[in-house]
Order: C-alpha cells, then sequence, then structure tokens
C-alpha cells in the first residue's frame, strides 16, 4: 500500500510513528488544512515522509494508491468523494460521513469503481473483541449489552467559554454520539447486528451533546451505551447472559483485557497487546485486502459501517440534536 495522509491533527500525530514502520506500507506523502501546509511539512520531516502536498490533487500525484483521510467529520464526504473519483483506495477516520446519504453514496461509487473504501473504526480489529466473539455462545441467551466511553475532554473548558473546537461543533458534527459513542455502537452492533428500534437521550449544551445515553432495543435483550465528554466515569463493557458475562476493561476504541466468567464457577482471561497501539490491527487488516483484493472483505465492514452510519442518523434526528 502506497499511502498519502490527508489530516495533521492528533489521530495522524499519535498514529504517524507506527505507521511509518509498517510492513507492507509506504507513507509517501501527508498534507494538511489549506492554511496548515507548514504543520505537514514538520511531520514531513519528523518522520521522513517523502512529500508533503498542499492540496488532494497534489497529494495523489506522488505515487499514491490509498488516500488515509483524517480530518474534521463535516469534510470526510467531499475528500473521500474526491479521493475515489480520481482512483484512489479510500481508508476514511470514524463517522465516515455525516449522514446516511451521504456514506451510501460513497459506498455506491467505490463498487462502480472497484476501490476499497474502509471506515477506520479500531474496535472491532482489536484481538480482544476477537475473543468476545469466541466466548458469545458460552455465556447462553444475552440479557444486556452495556458499553461505556466517558472521558473528560481537553476542549470541554475552552468550550465552556465559547472557544468551539471541531469536536464541539454541531456545524462540522461534533459531539459525544458522533465521536465517542460511535464507538459503543461499533461494540454492540459488531456483535449483534442492527437493532430493532433506538432511542438516544443526550445532554445538550451549545446546541451540542456533551454526554449522553444511547439504548439499543433488540429482540431479546437491551443494549446500553453510554458517552461523555463534559465528565469522566465508567470505561469498558459488559455483557451478560444467562450461563454468564464477558467484561472488558477499556475504552471501547481499544477494548482492553477481556475476561469470561460462567456461572459453573469457569473464568478465563485474555490479554490485548495492542492498547497503546490501537489502530495497528485495522491498518494490518486493510493492508492485505488491498494486497490481495479481498473485496469481500471490504464489502462486508463497509456494510456493517453503513448500518452504524444509519443508527447514527436516527438517533440524531430523534434526540432533535440540529447538525450544519
Amino acid at each position: 500500500m502506497k499511502l498519502g495522509i490527508v489530516g495533521t491533527g492528533m489521530i495522524v500525530k499519535e498514529f504517524l510513528p507506527s505507521l511509518v514502520k509498517m510492513e507492507g506500507l509506504e507513507v509517501l506523502s501527508i498534507m494538511g488544512s489549506p492554511s496548515g501546509f507548514e504543520k505537514a511539512q514538520a511531520l514531513r520531516e519528523k518522520y521522513g515522509i517523502p512529500h508533503a502536498a498542499h492540496d488532494l490533487d497534489e497529494l495523489c500525484e506522488a505515487g499514491i494508491d490509498t488516500v488515509y483521510v483524517a480530518i474534521p467529520n463535516n469534510l470526510h464526504f467531499m475528500y473521500c468523494k474526491k479521493a475515489l473519483e480520481k482512483g484512489m483506495n479510500v481508508i476514511v477516520e470514524k463517522p465516515m460521513t455525516d449522514n446516511a446519504g451521504e456514506a451510501e453514496s460513497l459506498a455506491a461509487l467505490a463498487r462502480k469503481k472497484k476501490l476499497f473504501l474502509f471506515e477506520a473504526i479500531t474496535t472491532v480489529y482489536m484481538s480482544g473483541y476477537q475473543k468476545i466473539r469466541d466466548w458469545l455462545p458460552l455465556i447462553g441467551e444475552i440479557k444486556l449489552v452495556r458499553s461505556s466511553f466517558c472521558q473528560y475532554s481537553s476542549r470541554y473548558d475552552n468550550f465552556k467559554k465559547g472557544v468551539i473546537a471541531p469536536a464541539f461543533d454541531p456545524k462540522k458534527s461534533g459531539g459525544a454520539l458522533m465521536d465517542l459513542s460511535l464507538y459503543n455502537i461499533h461494540y454492540v452492533m459488531g456483535l449483534f447486528g442492527r437493532p430493532e428500534s433506538i432511542s438516544y437521550y443526550p445532554n445538550i449544551e451549545r446546541n451540542i451533546d456533551t454526554s449522553g445515553v444511547l439504548i439499543m432495543l433488540y429482540p431479546k435483550f437491551t443494549a446500553i451505551c453510554t458517552a461523555a465528554k463534559d465528565c469522566d466515569g465508567d470505561m469498558g463493557g459488559i455483557i451478560m447472559g444467562t450461563k454468564g458475562f464477558i467484561t472488558t476493561d477499556k475504552k471501547p476504541n481499544v477494548v482492553g483485557n477481556a475476561k469470561l466468567v460462567l456461572r459453573d464457577g469457569r473464568t478465563e482471561v485474555f490479554e490485548e497487546n495492542c492498547t497503546n497501539k490501537r489502530m495497528v490491527p485495522e491498518f494490518r487488516q486493510f493492508i492485505r485486502a488491498v494486497e490481495e483484493k479481498d473485496y469481500d472483505f471490504c464489502e462486508a465492514r463497509l456494510a456493517a459501517s453503513l448500518e452504524v452510519n444509519e443508527v447514527l442518523g436516527r438517533a440524531r434526528i430523534q434526540s432533535g440534536i440540529r447538525y450544519k
């Protein structure tokens, strides 16, 4: 994979040290915002990236075959569409787009052009999460599921003063649901599929949800997803069944160690080994899929992302949150 990066924010800075060392991957170019070329140039020099681009056209002319889009949520659709139209595979940070219609449009374009389109969602690629899948049949009939991601944002104090970062900006599709609870939703739906119905109960400040609870109803159980950017709190997940339960001990974007506890006294612990390099497992799969032209894998992941995107849209509409 020959990669070009769109973005110079926190997620890019977190992952670049691992990204530039990954087998089967060459980072050939990076671009920032229209006014952020100096940031892209600084990262290029720090990590030995061959090229820094002023715009997407220049990025796509740097010998790449895949674009990684890591910019504010409201810009995802535009940049993904342009990259696909230029014949590039696309990896886009979560959420894929602002709404289900945009996501479906990108999926249709990728399918038409026989290109790969992936949502970068770390949760479902973590080895602890894969272990949960193995254990699920052991805990009997599922009764309750909970996933929680409550983390006081470093930007919340400024937000209260009226300094609005993209993560708190309704015009840029910010908020707790789109930022943090998206991981909760993938955690639940990656195991159990689409819920029958949902209800979202947000805490609203300055027209944005700074925290909230999403309730997802399934035929025989209820899943509760809690997310907060305005307070610290519980992290992790628990899946409760008639024969036992499964817990994870970290926020759902890393999953963490998984523990199985059965009513017959049996317990088992699985230790997650990628917590500090959470984006490595997903990129390994992206690289493999592109190299092997595994379109079935891409389609399965794309279908899951489209379902999650549709649930996000329903939650926003149902709760009355206004975007744009």
